[in-house]
């Protein structure tokens, strides 16, 4: 049986995956606009919810469609523990918490690998093809705005198992049309990923008051100077002027 469940992912999500690349952070993100204080939040949240994405995939590895898709050398938990080590120090357990949209999302996870197992495979393709399309890229762009150097707090972007992505999701996807489900669980599946494409927008929106003030604050430091620079300009013309 053939699913073409990649396919239909892909197109059930596309209006999804817009909406989250809409969200103010994100559209800060792409522009260059990262605040460290809210990214390493993220890493926090992410930590915490791949964390139960993981632990609930090995837990049904065995399951006869989620053992097609269980691949460990995605697993991202060992690399986000370095960029939270990195941003909070050895002492980040004592620190962080999962944020409330983190909490959702991971009792979501939770009840789907209870109830439906299946399920879990809408929460991997959505976390695991996006990292692997745009993660590049988002690494150059966090390691720019925050001044980054390689191997510094973007350890969560780096498969060092997997040496050509693009082959990889190639191989990602087949597995995907070849499980044996019919049209009603391959709806079941892209509906799932729709809801994990809205949690991940509201984990998003959790973390756009932190990056409007960062804005804010850098914009109002540059009206600082600028006024400064102004002022020193005045009293440079005044005392020429009165010499």
């Amino acid at each position: 049986m053939v699913s073409n469940l990649a396919m239909k992912l892909r197109q059930g999500t596309r209006k999804s995956h817009t909406m989250v690349e809409n969200t103010g952070f994100i559209k800060c993100f792409l522009k260059g606009v990262v605040d460290q204080k809210s990214y390493r939040k993220l890493v926090a949240n992410f930590y915490y919810i791949y964390s139960e994405i993981e632990d609930q995939i090995y837990a049904n590895r065995e399951h006869p469609l989620v053992s097609r898709i269980y691949f460990p050398v995605l697993n991202r938990c060992h690399s986000l523990v370095q960029d939270l080590n990195f941003y909070y120090g050895e002492g980040w357990q004592q620190i962080v918490v999962a944020s409330p949209a983190a909490e959702a999302y991971i009792k979501r996870i939770r009840a789907v690998s209870q109830s439906a197992p299946e399920l879990l495979i809408a929460h991997a393709y959505t976390r695991y093809i996006g990292d692997l399309s745009g993660g590049q890229i988002l690494k150059r762009i966090a390691q720019r705005a925050m001044s980054l150097a390689e191997g510094e707090g973007t350890a969560f972007y780096n498969f060092k198992g997997i040496e050509d992505a693009k082959q990889f999701k190639a191989i990602y996807r087949q597995r995907l049309n070849e499980l044996p489900i019919d049209a009603a669980a391959a709806d079941r599946i892209v509906d799932e990923a729709k809801r994990a494409f809205k949690m991940n927008m509201v984990l998003f929106e959790e973390l756009e008051g932190s990056v409007i003030q960062a804005i804010g604050n850098v914009l109002f430091n540059s009206l600082v100077r600028r006024r400064v620079r102004s002022s020193a300009d005045l009293a440079s013309l005044e005392q020429r002027l009165s010499n």
